[in-house]
């Protein structure tokens, strides 16, 4: 199993839509994907600056909330609640609902979208990483965390695997590497100075210190990363950025399938420091893994991968995202693609799905990318 992607990172769109109160710290804190810093101190209109969500002191029964909708929906395999620099004043205990939701509800709509525990109410520890596993296999797209009764979180990090939506996918060129669609790096020969898996973040690269960067090589060896797709697709171009890496860029790179005797989708070429490089890709067969070598060491900011999913890659998608949606997400997804009610309900609950089992024209074809006659 690959390390988990932050669901609710901001580089991947994760957003905080609502919360009770942000009296001392503002809710858009919990998601910044930086580390929680604090200089004591330093104080405003509010009080005392802080770098996380901090409500008031409550005097009347209840606890804060906050609504978050992640950037990248998808199975969520860990939490961490980040205390840090949060001493006297943070909640005592949190519970974390998840719900799964088509579109982009407002946080009143989201009401009655039938939220589902996957953190029970446990206890906080300040100024420390509370981090508490979640065995839910189903896919969410919105947290409501709870903080009882009132208090400061630094950080919320929502750790999982993310299950595109691939409806509409098999018409479109698209980054194949890219995080926000289940793109992974699982391998690297080195993460000094910054992590590789910056590499294929949808977004652009704003410092060097958001790109991927080596140690100083003293032997005669090179670097690389490996990334799994997040489809099996065909490439058919390549963007290899360097931009801020002006004294320190990798000198050249190399690109190849894992598969079919590492057959290259770029052969070994020269980069220039602080540019966005284009590269056509001739080859022609689908690839699922990568390797990326780059010579000697140094930096890189991003990768891209633009190309299309395969049929077949498509049809396995369609029938992981539905099988993995909650219940009633699944049953507004079967109406919504025209079937009727009734039996939207009883396909709901026949799942999991088999590739190849469903006989409807339009299940078919919301769930393989493509329409099929009835039999």
């Amino acid at each position: 199993m690959t390390p988990g992607t932050d669901l609710a990172s901001r580089w991947l769109g994760g957003s905080v839509i609502a919360a009770s109160d942000e009296s001392f710290g503002e809710k858009e804190n919990l998601l910044n994907p930086a580390p929680a810093a604090f200089e004591p101190g330093h104080y405003g209109p509010r009080g005392e600056i802080v770098d996380g969500w901090e409500t008031r002191r409550r005097r009347s029964p209840g606890h804060d909330w906050a609504l978050i909708r992640l950037g990248a929906p998808g199975v969520i395999t860990e939490v961490d609640v980040d205390t840090s620099f949060f001493t006297g004043n943070f909640p005592e205990s949190v519970s974390i609902h998840a719900c799964g939701c088509e579109g982009y509800p407002s946080p009143g709509e989201l009401a009655g979208a039938g939220w589902e525990p996957i953190v029970p109410r446990s206890e906080l520890t300040g100024d420390t990483h509370n981090r508490f596993p979640v065995t839910d296999p189903r896919r969410f797209t919105h947290l409501r965390l709870a903080a009882y009764p009132d208090g400061g979180i630094a950080r919320l990090r929502v750790l999982g695997h993310v299950i595109p939506d691939p409806r509409g996918l098999e018409d479109l060129s698209i980054d194949l590497a890219s995080q926000r669609y289940g793109g992974a790096v699982i391998a690297t020969s080195d993460d000094f100075y910054t992590s590789a898996a910056h590499l294929i973040r949808p977004d652009q690269a704003r410092t060097m210190g958001e790109g991927w960067e080596t140690r100083r090589r003293r032997d005669d060896g090179h670097d690389h990363v490996i990334i799994r797709l997040a489809f099996p697709g065909v490439v058919r171009r390549l963007v290899v950025d360097t931009a801020h890496f002006r004294y320190n860029a990798s000198a050249e790179v190399a690109l190849r399938s894992e598969a079919e005797a590492g057959a290259a989708l770029l052969e070994r070429t020269r980069l220039q420091p602080d540019t966005r490089h284009e590269f056509p890709s001739w080859h022609d067969r689908p690839v699922a893994v990568v390797r990326l070598d780059a010579y000697p060491d140094g930096g890189l900011s991003r990768v891209r991968l633009i190309g299309h999913l395969t049929p077949q890659a498509r049809r396995a998608a369609g029938y992981r995202w539905f099988n993995s949606l909650p219940a009633l997400q699944a049953t507004q997804c079967l109406t919504g693609a025209g079937i009727d009610p009734d039996r939207a309900a009883q396909v709901t609950g026949q799942r999991p799905l088999a590739e190849d089992a469903v006989g409807d024209p339009a299940l078919t074809g919301m769930l393989e990318g493509q329409p099929r006659s009835a039999p």
